[in-house]
């Protein structure tokens, strides 16, 4: 098993030894970790529940969303590992359809289309200040993960997609939707923190 990762999930100076995949993914959360704690810490509960206009999710939901959802897919992907032969890839290579879905619903671009939400993953109306904890939590589970997948091929296991079970995505592609996603829904809660009429 790859054990270029320090003790607390951070990458250890040699990280040269990991997947590239990996080195990317987990930046990619050290990166989601900064950037909540940045958004989040010092807030009141009033700011962290704000909401521009009715139906537009406030920070705390944009958390307590990415929670729900990395708690609900983290565990689909683990389970899809078990029992596969060992045979590390370098790089993460999704199929035409992965493409497709990364482009057209989870990397945070002007032209990502707009979905409704699972109603597994959709957050209550009110968030407490621990969904901070909680997501860090989250991440700490991902890259537990991303450790234990770097010795398989993610490029051809594929688990099944705990919203829509007719859809099987291959590990590497899921890992890449958790990292992307929670980019998406960061960048979302900063634009709520700049908004005006965020109560100061």
């Amino acid at each position: 098993m790859c054990e270029a990762f320090g003790i607390l999930g951070a990458m250890s100076p040699s990280a040269s030894v990991l997947p590239a995949w990996a080195v990317r993914l987990a930046a990619e959360l050290d990166a989601a970790d900064e950037s909540s704690k940045k958004l989040v810490t010092g807030l009141s509960p009033a700011q962290l529940n704000w909401q521009s206009s009715p139906g537009v999710w406030s920070i705390g939901q944009c958390l307590e969303h990415l929670c729900f959802t990395n708690e609900v897919y983290v565990p689909a992907i683990s389970s899809s590992l078990e029992g596969k032969p060992v045979s590390p890839v370098q790089e993460i290579t999704p199929g035409w359809f992965g493409r497709w879905f990364l482009r057209t619903y989870i990397e945070p671009s002007p032209q990502t289309k707009r979905a409704r939400a699972p109603k597994k993953v959709v957050p209550g109306a009110r968030v407490e200040p621990s969904v901070l904890d909680r997501f860090l939590r989250a991440n700490q589970t991902a890259r537990e993960l991303i450790r234990e997948a770097c010795d398989y091929d993610v490029n051809r296991i594929r688990f099944r997609n705990p919203f829509i079970s007719l859809i099987r995505f291959t590990v590497g592609t899921g890992l890449d939707i958790v990292c992307k996603h929670e980019r998406r829904h960061l960048l979302q809660a900063d634009r709520v923190r700049r908004a005006a009429g965020f109560p100061e």
